[in-house]
């Protein structure tokens, strides 16, 4: 790769804790010095605005006044470049760059994702995976035939699944509790802080 970069790795960027703990597992296990990290986002980047401003509305025990100026300082950030300022403090000698695509109509979102990998030319593929009990028994997968009623594949194991690249699937576990990992060979691998 041009500039003395090993290998570039995406990680999936939203404004949620699952894509939290998947920037901080790249940053932390699967980063290497002249790696290049792409922060890729899908869709609406201003729609996290309004779940955060929603958040911070709840009634609290601090004063109101605190929680305002927590909504104003939030209301003009930009999370991916905040993303990308807490990577560079991390790992200052990776070059870190910031992709944002606009979801297409009639497209999934992991197709999206799963094009754009091919096309940056991505070794490793990171994202977030929110798994309940329910997913894990039930799971996502359709079955072929008609999809008129059923749940959305997840985007994460859409990804694992049919990525050519190594796409791993990040759960961060509390503050230092590790990670459980899904890849195409490792499925529910616990790794530790």
């Amino acid at each position: 790769m041009e500039g003395g970069c090993r290998r570039r790795v995406m990680v999936v960027a939203d404004p949620t804790q699952e894509s939290a703990g998947a920037l901080q597992y790249a940053l932390s296990k699967e980063i290497l010095e002249n790696d290049e990290l792409i922060l890729f986002n899908v869709g609406n980047s201003n729609s996290w605005r309004n779940t955060l401003t929603t958040f911070l509305r709840r009634p609290s025990r601090s004063s109101g006044s605190a929680a305002a100026s927590i909504e104003g300082s939030l209301g003009h950030a930009d999370f991916l470049e905040e993303m990308k300022n807490a990577c560079k403090l991390a790992k200052p000698k990776v070059r870190v760059r910031v992709e944002k695509v606009a979801l297409i109509e009639g497209k999934e979102k992991a197709s999206i994702i799963l094009d754009h990998s091919k096309a940056l030319g991505v070794d490793v593929l990171v994202i977030g995976q929110r798994r309940s009990l329910s997913t894990i028994i039930l799971g996502y997968r359709r079955t072929g035939g008609s999809t008129r009623g059923t749940k959305p594949i997840d985007t994460a194991e859409y990804l694992i699944d049919k990525s050519s690249c190594t796409c791993v699937g990040v759960q961060k576990k509390g503050q230092n509790g590790g990670y459980l990992l899904n890849t195409k060979t490792h499925k529910n691998f616990w790794l530790l802080a």
